[in-house]
């Protein structure tokens, strides 16, 4: 017996090696099959991909391509949403239930009590995924200290790489799909010349994250943590990295001109009281600034960056500005990139869970 069943085997291997067995041909059918599917986040990629060859009319759509894209992405989440509630005996949400319905019951009323689904840290934007990167990025600031910089960049609508690839009659706005790609490839050069060219020292760590405004524009909010000996130490150094004066129009025409077109705040305050970042008959930001001969820690953090009165006036939505409405910013990247990039040096910060929390949550 134990001879008949080793020959066999031995001859079913032989066979299995020269010829393409009835199991293998099914697996290979079943791979086609998979190659055949596709899941539904894919296919609406797949939709919203240029081809010049393939015209989509959905990109043609304007406004209401920017609905389509809502309504997909509501049933994407809706998908996921009902996986974890089908699903709540896999996550053991049973352990959670039992302190949850004892709090509710000591603290709330009672006709709040109902039934709960846990959602894991793996759903995206759930908060227990936000929590776990809040305390991820806090966690950074233990080992590597404060941060050092926050840099706030924004997407230019104006780029050449979108309004090249605009269709006749189409907006910015009418194409998120494409703006966010092209600030997607923007991002990743910035990182690159952050992170592996070190243009601000040696990086230990980092976080960002990604907003989007109301008229579908992206963001992103970055925080940098610089090497211990790539601290920017002093007053005195924050000059070379930051500035917040109009730079002479002679000397540096183009830094002048996106310094003019990207990093002047307002008008508001007497120029302008309905301006969007006035509040109770303020501007929250704390424009205008004072003038200042010198760079100089401010009280809560940030540095008082150096103003000088040099005279220097430029007309900016029917009103005269100068030194004091400047949003800091780096001139090398606001050249390299065409678009608003404040960058602020924090590292005399001491609350730095605020700045996590303002990017997280």
């Amino acid at each position: 017996m134990g001879r008949k069943a080793s020959s066999s085997n031995s001859k079913s291997k032989f066979f299995e090696a020269t010829n393409p067995s009835i199991e293998n041909r099914t697996n290979q059918v079943i791979n086609k099959d998979k190659q055949k599917t596709v899941s539904c986040r894919e296919y609406y990629c797949y939709k919203f991909q240029i081809r010049d060859n393939m015209p989509s009319m959905l990109l043609y759509a304007g406004r209401l391509l920017q609905q389509y894209a809502v309504d997909m992405y509501i049933k994407l989440e809706t998908t996921r949403l009902d996986y974890f509630r089908r699903n709540q005996a896999e996550m053991r949400s049973e352990l959670y239930q039992g302190i949850v319905d004892s709090i509710i019951n000591g603290k709330t009323k009672r006709n709040e009590i109902g039934r709960r689904i846990v959602l894991p840290a793996s759903f995206i934007g759930g908060p227990r995924d936000m929590r776990r990167r809040y305390l991820d990025a806090m966690a950074l600031v233990r080992k590597f200290g404060k941060p050092d910089l926050f840099i706030t960049m924004t997407c230019n609508p104006e780029w050449k790489e979108i309004t090249y690839n605009l269709k006749e009659g189409q907006q910015p706005q009418d194409r998120p799909d494409l703006t966010t790609r092209v600030f997607r490839a923007k991002l990743q050069d910035l990182k690159n010349q952050i992170i592996t060219k070190s243009i601000f020292g040696v990086v230990a760590a980092f976080v960002y994250v990604v907003e989007f405004q109301k008229r579908g524009l992206p963001h992103m909010h970055m925080l940098l943590i610089l090497r211990q000996d790539s601290k920017i130490n002093g007053p005195e150094n924050f000059d070379y990295y930051v500035s917040a004066e109009l730079p002479n129009k002679d000397k540096n025409p183009n830094l002048h001109n996106f310094v003019v077109k990207h990093m002047m705040h307002g008008p508001c305050g007497d120029l302008n009281k309905k301006n969007s970042c006035m509040i109770a008959g303020h501007c929250k930001s704390n424009y205008p600034r004072q003038f200042c001969r010198s760079t100089t820690q401010g009280k809560y953090g940030y540095p008082i960056y150096r103003r000088r009165n040099d005279g220097q006036i430029v007309d900016i939505r029917k009103a005269k500005l100068n030194n004091q409405w400047v949003v800091p910013h780096n001139s090398y990247l606001l050249l390299r990139y065409d678009c608003h990039v404040n960058v602020e040096v924090c590292s005399g910060l001491t609350a730095v869970k605020y700045l996590y929390k303002y990017i997280y949550i």
